[in-house]
C-alpha cells in the first residue's frame, strides 16, 4: 500500500503539532510549512518528540509562487490548511494581514490544487468564531453565520471558497468548524493558557496578579488532541462534507478559572461586580485576578455552544475529555515544564 503524503500548513501551532503526531503514527510522510517568522518556533514539535520526523518547507500563504513551488516538489495526497493569523484580538489591529493570510491564503492553495492536481484532498480549518453574535442558542452545520471580527470574517471567506471549489470543480474539499479547543500546546496569548500559566506563576511567587477581560464570555471548550483526529476522519470519507467539532457544553471564563483554582487548591473568593470583579486569595487577602478593560474586544462574542450530532453519526467522532479533565491536563503540564 502506497504511503500517503500530507502537507500541513501552520505545523508549528497547537493543531499542526498534534495532527503531525497523529499522521506520523498512521505512517504518513508529513511535510510541514510555516511562515518565515515562525520557522524556528518548533517547541511543540520538540515536546512531542517528532520534529526530526517532519520535512520542513518555508511557505508564505501570501505568495502564490511559494505555494506552487512546494506542490511541484512533492506528490501530495492530503492538505491540511491550519495556517492563519489565528488570534482574534490581533485581527482588529492587523485586519489587512489577517484577510490576506486567513482568507485569501485559502484561495491560493485551492487554485494551486485545481491547476496542478485536482485529486488532492483539502481540509480547511474553519472556526466557531464565524457564528459570532449567535442567532441560535446551539450552533450546527445549518446555523447562519454572523461574524464579529476581521478574523472571523476572513475565516468565513475561507469556509465559503472551500465549499465553492467543491461544488464548482468537484474537488474533495472539507471544512471542520472547530469550536474552542485547548491543550498544553496552546499559545500564551489565548485566554485559557494565559490563565493556566498565570496561576502557576502566582503560586510560585513569580507574579502578583493576572489581568483578564470579559469573564462572563462563554465557550464550548474541548481538547485539541481529540479534535485533530476528527480532521483526519473527515478526509477519509467517500463524500466530502463539512462538520461541527465541539463538546456540546459551554462554560464561562470564570468557570474555567474556578476549575483551575480547585485543582491548585488556592483558597480564594470572588468579590465585586462588573469591571470591579476580583479574585482574592483568602489567606493573604491579595488580589489574584482582576479585570482590565483593554482586554475586551471591540466587538465581543459572548456565547458559543456547538452540536456535534452530524460528526458523531457520519464520522463516528465524539469528545471524551471533559473541561475539568482538560484543565487538569493543562495544569499538570504547566507545572511539569515550569522550571525547565
Amino acid at each position: 500500500m502506497k504511503k500517503k503524503t500530507a502537507l500541513i500548513t501552520g505545523i508549528s501551532g497547537q493543531d499542526g503539532a498534534y495532527l503531525a503526531d497523529l499522521l506520523l503514527k498512521k505512517k504518513y510522510k508529513v511535510i510541514g510549512t510555516d511562515r518565515r517568522s515562525a520557522r524556528m518556533n518548533n517547541w511543540r514539535l520538540e515536546r512531542l518528540g517528532i520534529e526530526k520526523k517532519i520535512i520542513f518547507e518555508e511557505m508564505e500563504l501570501g505568495e502564490t509562487f511559494e505555494i506552487e513551488r512546494v506542490f511541484k516538489k512533492y506528490n501530495i495526497d492530503e492538505v491540511y490548511n491550519l495556517a492563519a493569523q489565528s488570534f482574534v484580538g490581533s485581527s482588529f489591529g492587523s485586519p489587512l494581514n489577517t484577510s490576506n493570510i486567513t482568507g485569501l491564503g485559502v484561495l491560493r492553495i485551492l487554485e494551486t490544487i485545481r491547476n496542478r492536481n485536482p485529486k488532492i484532498k483539502f481540509y480547511q480549518a474553519s472556526s466557531s468564531e464565524m457564528f459570532g453574535d449567535v442567532l441560535h442558542k446551539t450552533q450546527n452545520e445549518k446555523t447562519p453565520f454572523n461574524p464579529q471580527s476581521p478574523y472571523a470574517i476572513s475565516k468565513l471567506f475561507g469556509h465559503y471558497i472551500t465549499i465553492n471549489y467543491r461544488n464548482s470543480y468537484n474537488l474533495f474539499t472539507v471544512s471542520g468548524i472547530l469550536f474552542n479547543h485547548e491543550s498544553p500546546l496552546r499559545g500564551e496569548e489565548f485566554v485559557t493558557r494565559k490563565i493556566v500559566k498565570g496561576l502557576v506563576e502566582i503560586i510560585n511567587n513569580k507574579r502578583n496578579f493576572l489581568e483578564l477581560g470579559n469573564l462572563d464570555a462563554k465557550r464550548d471548550w474541548g481538547f485539541a488532541k481529540e479534535y485533530v483526529e476528527a480532521m483526519w476522519k473527515m478526509m477519509q470519507q467517500k463524500i466530502p462534507e463539512d462538520y461541527i467539532i465541539c463538546t456540546g457544553r459551554t462554560y464561562s471564563i470564570k468557570e474555567f478559572i474556578n476549575y483551575c483554582i480547585d485543582y491548585l487548591k488556592i483558597d480564594s473568593k470572588w468579590i465585586g461586580k462588573g469591571l470591579n470583579t476580583k479574585l482574592i486569595n483568602k489567606k493573604t487577602n491579595k488580589v489574584i485576578i482582576k479585570i482590565n478593560p483593554k482586554y475586551f474586544r471591540p466587538s465581543e462574542v459572548n456565547y458559543l455552544k456547538g452540536d456535534f450530532t452530524k460528526a458523531k453519526k457520519e464520522i463516528n467522532w465524539k469528545p471524551k475529555i471533559s473541561l475539568k479533565e482538560l484543565v487538569e491536563i493543562m495544569l499538570k503540564d504547566e507545572i511539569k515544564y515550569y522550571n525547565k
